[in-house]
C-alpha cells in the first residue's frame, strides 16, 4: 500500500517553486532542491562568502521560497505551510532523497538532463518510491529508458498547471511499464488530496490541453492577421461568447507569457512527424519580433497589452506600437455562436476561420491523444477555465450543420467522426436514461461524474426534489441527509432563499429518517450575500417596515439554523460573502473547501452585517479566547470589528480560520468537487455521534467600556484621514452592535438583544442618504467607495 508523507521536488524554478509550495498546503513535508551556482552574486562577494559556504549552494532553492513567500496570488494558503518545506541543493541533499515517498522532477525541459537526473535519482531511491516529471510535452517514454525496473513501475509523467493552487488540472501520462497499482493510488490521491481533476493524456507531443490550446491560439492569429482585425477586436469575439474564458485570446497569452507559449508550440514542432501539422504551428512574424524584444505578457509588464498609471494600452501588431486601447460595441441582434457562425458578415467569417480548425483539429487527434472526447473537453476546460471543450463547442453550433458548409470548402472530416455520422450519431453528446454521455466507440458512454455532479445534475430526474423555488431547491441526497442547494444567480439571498431555508429546517426536524442537512450551491460561489439592488430600491422608497421585516425573517432563520434539532453543515467554496458567510456562521460545522474567500462585506454598501454575522463572529472569536474576563471580551468584540470593518476577506479557508469565520472545530477539503458530499459524511457522523443543538444562553458583551475603545480607534483613523465622516457613523454604529450597547462590561445579555441591536443599526443606516449613494455605487461600479 503507497502512503506520500514526504515529497521532494527537483528544480525550483517557477512550476518546481508552485508545486511544492501546494504539497506544503495539503500537509506534506516537502524537500525543493536546485542545482549548486557556478558563481558568486555581488552581494554574496561583499559579505566573503564562497562558493563552499551553504547560504551560496542553497541559493537557488532559497530564492524559491523568498518567491513563494512573496507571491500574489499567494501559493500558499497559509503562511504557517512554509514551515513544511525545506531548501537543499542537487549535490549535499541528493541523499535526502531516501525518505520521499514522491519525486517529482521539475527541471529544465531537455531530455538529456532529465535523463541524466534519474540516472542519479535511481542511485538513491528507495525501493516502491513513485517519481515523476512535471514536464510539459517531453516524451514520458523517452525519459525512463536504461533504468531499473522498480523505477519504471513506478514512474509517470504529472503535468501541474500554472499555478497548482488555482488551476485544477493535472494531466497523468502512464508509460507501458507504469504499474496499475501505481496509476490508480496516485489518481485517487491527487483527487482527494491534492484536490486535482485528473485526465489520463497519451505520451503525444505537449499532451492533451496544450496541444489543442496552442493550436486554438495560433489559428485566432492567423485569422486576426488574414482580416486585419485589431487585438481588441479579436478579445472581445473569442472570450465566453464561444465558450472560453474571459481572459480571451490575447490577455490569456499575457498571463501565460510569450515565453511559454513559444515553448510549447516548439514542443508539436519538434515532435511531430506530420509535415501538414507543423506547418499549422508556425507562428506570425510580429510574435518573434515581440519575443526579441521582451514583450512576454504580464511578467515584462508589456505584451499584447500594457498597462500604464492612466489607461489600459493594446498592440498595433503593424507598427508594433502601443496604442490606446479601442473596445469595440457588442453587436445586440444576435447573442448565440450558432447564428453567428454560418453567417457571411465579418464576424461570421472570422468566427468560421478560428472556431472550425480548433474542431477539425480536436477531432483529427482526439484518438492520438486522449481515451475519448470527454477526456479532451475536460482537460481543456480545466486547464484552460474555458466554459465548454472543442466537442460541446461543436455540439453547440451542430456538427450535422457544420458539414455542409465543409463540404463547400472541400474540407474532411476525420475518418472516426464521418464513420459516426454513417452509423446515426449525430452529436457527440446526448442525454442517455437521464445522464449526459459522450460517443465512443459507436456508443454512448455515461459521463463520469464526481457524487457532487451526480447528485445535482441527475436527482430531478429520479424524483429526490423535494421542495423548491427560482432561489433553491431541497434535494434527498440520500442515506438521511437533505440538501439545500442554492440556485439562483450568485445565490443572492432574497425571501425565496429565506422561505427555503426554514422550509429545509422543518422537513429536517419534522422527519424522524432524517439525519440533518446539507446548504451548498452547484454554482461558481457560494453566495455573494444578500439582495442590494432590492435593499437599495426599498431604501429609496423609504420602506423601511418592509425592510425591517426581510432582516428580522433572515434573522430568524439563521437562528432556527443554529439551533435545529438535526446538524446543519454549510458546504462553503469561493465568494462566501456578507449573507452567505452569516449563514455559515450560523450552521452547526462548516465544511469548506480550501479555496473559500468568506468575509462580511457589508460595510462597502455603507451597512453592517444584518443576519446575526456580527454576533457569531464576536462568538467565534470568544471561544478562542482562554477564558470571559474584560480583556477576553474586548479582545474578542475588537478583533470582530476589524474584520468587519476592514471588509476583511480570507483568501483561503485556513485564512478564514485565522480571522474567526471559521472554527476550530470546522474542516477544511481540497476535494472542491465533492465539497457537498464530504459535507454530507460529516451530517451523517454528527448525527451518528448523538447530535445535541447548541444550549441557549446569554452572552456576555464588552458593553460601555468596549465601545469607547473601539470608538478611540475610530477617532484615530479620523484624525490620520484615513476614514470619512459617514465611514465613523458606520463604524461607530459597528461598535455599539458589537460591544451590547449601553451596558456595563462582562454584562450578559439576550441574543434576541444583539440581533435587536443589529437590526436597528442595519435599517438606521439605511435611512442615510450616503448609505444609498454608496449602494448605488457598488452596484453600478462593480466596486466600493472608499470608507
Amino acid at each position: 500500500m503507497y502512503s506520500i508523507k514526504k515529497a521532494a521536488v527537483i528544480g525550483s524554478g517557477i512550476m518546481g517553486s508552485a508545486i511544492a509550495a501546494h504539497l506544503a498546503n495539503v500537509g506534506i513535508s516537502t524537500l525543493l532542491l536546485d542545482k549548486v551556482p557556478d558563481s558568486l552574486l555581488d552581494e554574496e562577494k561583499t559579505a566573503d562568502l564562497s562558493l563552499a559556504d551553504k547560504k551560496v549552494r542553497n541559493r537557488l532553492a532559497a530564492q524559491a521560497l523568498e518567491r513563494i513567500r512573496l507571491s500574489k496570488p499567494s501559493m500558499l494558503t497559509s503562511a504557517s505551510n512554509e514551515q513544511l518545506l525545506e531548501i537543499g541543493n542537487m549535490e549535499d541533499d541528493f541523499e535526502a532523497l531516501k525518505e520521499a515517498d514522491w519525486i517529482i522532477e521539475a527541471i529544465t525541459e531537455d531530455i538529456n538532463a532529465k535523463k541524466s537526473l534519474f540516472c542519479k535519482v535511481d542511485a538513491v531511491r528507495r525501493q516502491g518510491a513513485i517519481i515523476s516529471s512535471n514536464t510539459s510535452g517531453i516524451s514520458i517514454t523517452e525519459m525512463k529508458e536504461g533504468l531499473s525496473e522498480d523505477f519504471q513501475t513506478h514512474f509517470l509523467g504529472t503535468h501541474f498547471f500554472n499555478p497548482p493552487r488555482y488551476i485544477l488540472l493535472l494531466e497523468f501520462i502512464p508509460t507501458n511499464k507504469t504499474s496499475s497499482e501505481v496509476i490508480s493510488y496516485m489518481k485517487t490521491f491527487a483527487e482527494t488530496v491534492l484536490g486535482r481533476v485528473v485526465v489520463e493524456a497519451k505520451d503525444t507531443p505537449n499532451f492533451i490541453a496544450n496541444r489543442i490550446g496552442a493550436h486554438a491560439f495560433l489559428t485566432t492569429l492567423d485569422a486576426m492577421v488574414q482580416m486585419d482585425l485589431t487585438i481588441s477586436e479579436v478579445d472581445r469575439l473569442t472570450g465566453p461568447f464561444i465558450g472560453r474564458t474571459k481572459s480571451a485570446t490575447f490577455q490569456t497569452l499575457d498571463m501565460v507569457g510569450l515565453d511559454t507559449f513559444f515553448h510549447t508550440v516548439k514542443n508539436v514542432r519538434n515532435r511531430t512527424e506530420d509535415t501538414m501539422e507543423k506547418e499549422q504551428y508556425k507562428v506570425p512574424v510580429f510574435l518573434l519580433e515581440m519575443l526579441n524584444h521582451k514583450m512576454l505578457g504580464r511578467k515584462t509588464k508589456q505584451g499584447f497589452y500594457k498597462k500604464t498609471k492612466e489607461k489600459m494600452l493594446v498592440l498595433d501588431y503593424h507598427t508594433m506600437q502601443y496604442v490606446e486601447e479601442q473596445i469595440p460595441r457588442r453587436s445586440k441582434s444576435r447573442e448565440k455562436l450558432k447564428e453567428l457562425i454560418y453567417d457571411s458578415s465579418p464576424t461570421g467569417v472570422f468566427l468560421w476561420k478560428t472556431v472550425m480548425p480548433y474542431l477539425l483539429y480536436s477531432g483529427e487527434h482526439a484518438l492520438e491523444i486522449a481515451e475519448n472526447i470527454f477526456q479532451i473537453d475536460l482537460a481543456i476546460k480545466t486547464g484552460f477555465n474555458f466554459k465548454q471543450g472543442p466537442f460541446e463547442t461543436w455540439d453547440e453550433i451542430g456538427l450535422t450543420e457544420s458539414l455542409e458548409k465543409l463540404k463547400g470548402e472541400n474540407q474532411k472530416l476525420p475518418e472516426w467522426i464521418e464513420d459516426m455520422i454513417k452509423n446515426g450519431f449525430t452529436s457527440f453528446y446526448k442525454s442517455v436514461d437521464g445522464k449526459r454521455s459522450y460517443y465512443h466507440n459507436g456508443k454512448y458512454e455515461p459521463i463520469p461524474l464526481t457524487n457532487d455532479q451526480y447528485r445535482l445534475e441527475h436527482k430531478r430526474q429520479s424524483g429526490k426534489v423535494i421542495a423548491g423555488n427560482k432561489a433553491a431547491s431541497i434535494v434527498n441526497m440520500d442515506d438521511g441527509v437533505l440538501l439545500l442547494e442554492m440556485h439562483s444567480q450568485n445565490n443572492i439571498i432574497g425571501m425565496d432563499m429565506i422561505k427555503m431555508l426554514n422550509k429545509a429546517v422543518t422537513i429536517a426536524e419534522s422527519t424522524d429518517s432524517i439525519k440533518g442537512l446539507v446548504i451548498g450551491s452547484s454554482g461558481k460561489n457560494f453566495s455573494a450575500g444578500a439582495n442590494l439592488a432590492m435593499m437599495l430600491l426599498e431604501g429609496q422608497n423609504q420602506d423601511y417596515l418592509e425592510l425591517e421585516i426581510v432582516v428580522k425573517e433572515f434573522q430568524e432563520a439563521l437562528k432556527r439554523i443554529k439551533y435545529c434539532k438535526k446538524p446543519v453543515v454549510a458546504a462553503s467554496h469561493r465568494k462566501t460573502l456578507g449573507g452567505g458567510a452569516e449563514i455559515c456562521l450560523a450552521a452547526a460545522k462548516i465544511h469548506a473547501s480550501i479555496e473559500t474567500y468568506i468575509g462580511l462585506v457589508e460595510i462597502s454598501a455603507g451597512l453592517i452585517p444584518g443576519g446575526g454575522g456580527t454576533k457569531e463572529l464576536y462568538l467565534n472569536l470568544l471561544d478562542e479566547q482562554d477564558g470571559i474576563d474584560h480583556s477576553h471580551l474586548i479582545t474578542a468584540a475588537a478583533k470582530a470589528f476589524e474584520a468587519i470593518l476592514t471588509s476583511n476577506v480570507s483568501t483561503s479557508a485556513e485564512e478564514g480560520k485565522t480571522i474567526g469565520f471559521l472554527s476550530s472545530q470546522d474542516s477544511i477539503t481540497f476535494n472542491s468537487l465533492n465539497v457537498m458530499e464530504e459535507a454530507k459524511q460529516t451530517v451523517i457522523k454528527l448525527f451518528e455521534k448523538g447530535y445535541e443543538p447548541p444550549v441557549v444562553k446569554k452572552i456576555p458583551v464588552a458593553g460601555k467600556e468596549g465601545f469607547h475603545l473601539l470608538q478611540k480607534k475610530v477617532q484615530d483613523f479620523a484624525s490620520k484621514g484615513a476614514i470619512t465622516k459617514h465611514g465613523e457613523i458606520i463604524a461607530a454604529k459597528l461598535a455599539y452592535v458589537l460591544t451590547g450597547g449601553d451596558v456595563p462590561i462582562q454584562t450578559e445579555v439576550e441574543e434576541d438583544y444583539l440581533l435587536g441591536l443589529e437590526r436597528q443599526a442595519f435599517i438606521d443606516l439605511l435611512k442615510e442618504r450616503e448609505t444609498l449613494r454608496r449602494m448605488l455605487y457598488l452596484l453600478t461600479a462593480g466596486k466600493p467607495l472608499p470608507l
